[in-house]
C-alpha cells in the first residue's frame, strides 16, 4: 500500500462518519418536552384556580354565617384539588391511587394521620374528605394564592399551640376530620422523620381515635428543598393506603413513640423518593451500594 492509498480513501469509504445515536436518546428528549410542558401546564391550572377561588372566597368569608362558610368552604377545596388531580393525570403528569381514602368519606370524628413525603400530600387526602379541617403553616394560610380558601374553609393556623389545640379539639367535637401530619414537616429521614406529640394531645383531649395513612411515591418532587419549577422525570405514581386506627392515648409520649415506629414498619419497603445518603430512622434498611 503507498502513501496515496494511505492519504486517499477508496471509493465508498465513508470519511469522518457520524457517531452512532445513543439508543433511547431519540425517545428521551420528545418525553423530556412533554414532562416541561406538563410542569408548566401544572403549575399555570393551580395558580389559576387558586386565585380564582380566593376572589371568591374574600367576599363570601364575610358574608356567610361561619358554620355555611366552612361547609362551602371545604366542599369547594375537595372538587377544585380533585379536578386539579384529575388533570394531572390527564395530562400523564402523575397517576393517582387514593381509593383507600373513600372507606373514611362517611366515617365519624377522625385525626388523619399521613407520612409527608411532598407537596402534594394535603391536596391528595383533601380531594377524597371534604368534611377534613386542616393544620396549616401559618404562610400557607397568609399566602395569595391559598389563604382566603384556607380561611373560608376554616383550617387551623400553626403558629399558636394552644390556640391550634383548642381548635382542633373543637372541630373534631363538631363531627368533622382532622389532618395532621405527625411529622410537622416534609419527611427527609427515611422512611419518616421523628414524630411529635401534637396528634396524641388533641386525640386525648377530644377523645377520638387516630388514623394512620401511608402515602407512597416514586419520585423526590415537591421534597424538602425541592425547587418549584425544576422538573422531575415523569408520571409520578402516588399511591395511598390505610394504616391502623390506634385509639386515643393514655400517654402522650408513649404513644408518640408507637406511632412513629408504626410508620417505620409500614414504610421500610415502599418505594424510595429520598437520595441515598438521607439519614436514616432507626433499624430502617440502607439502599443497597
Amino acid at each position: 500500500m503507498d502513501l496515496l492509498e494511505i492519504a486517499l480513501p477508496r471509493r465508498g469509504h465513508q470519511v469522518n462518519a457520524a457517531p452512532a445515536p445513543i439508543p433511547g436518546l431519540a425517545r428521551r428528549r420528545p418525553q423530556r418536552l412533554h414532562e416541561y410542558l406538563a410542569l408548566g401546564s401544572g403549575l399555570v391550572l393551580l395558580g389559576a384556580i387558586s386565585l380564582t377561588w380566593s376572589a371568591l372566597a374574600v367576599p363570601l368569608h364575610y358574608v356567610l354565617p361561619r358554620r355555611w362558610a366552612h361547609l362551602l368552604g371545604r366542599r369547594s377545596v375537595t372538587t377544585l384539588f380533585r379536578l386539579y388531580l384529575g388533570a394531572l393525570d390527564l395530562i400523564g403528569a402523575c397517576r393517582f391511587d387514593l381509593r383507600e381514602l373513600d372507606t373514611l368519606r362517611n366515617e365519624g370524628p377522625l385525626i388523619i394521620a399521613p407520612n409527608h413525603p411532598c407537596l402534594l400530600d394535603a391536596v391528595m387526602v383533601i380531594s377524597r374528605l371534604p368534611n377534613t379541617a386542616c393544620i396549616m403553616k401559618a404562610d400557607i394560610v397568609d399566602n395569595i394564592f391559598l389563604g382566603a380558601g384556607a380561611r373560608l374553609a376554616g383550617y387551623i393556623r400553626n403558629d399558636a399551640r394552644l390556640s391550634m389545640i383548642r381548635q382542633a379539639v373543637a372541630e373534631l367535637r363538631n363531627g368533622s376530620h382532622l389532618l395532621l401530619f405527625p411529622e410537622g414537616t416534609r419527611t427527609t429521614r427515611w422512611p419518616v422523620n421523628a414524630c411529635k406529640g401534637t396528634a396524641a394531645l388533641i386525640a386525648r383531649r377530644a377523645r377520638v381515635p387516630i388514623q394512620t395513612v401511608f402515602i407512597e411515591t416514586d419520585s423526590p418532587y415537591l421534597s424538602k428543598g425541592w425547587p418549584l419549577f425544576r422538573c422531575p422525570a415523569m408520571p409520578i405514581t402516588y399511591r395511598i393506603r390505610l394504616g391502623r386506627r390506634f385509639d386515643p392515648p393514655a400517654k402522650a409520649g408513649a404513644f408518640t413513640e408507637e406511632l412513629e415506629r408504626h410508620f417505620i414498619d409500614a414504610l421500610r419497603d415502599a418505594p424510595r423518593f429520598l437520595p441515598p445518603d438521607a439519614q436514616q430512622a432507626a433499624d430502617a434498611p440502607r439502599p443497597a451500594g
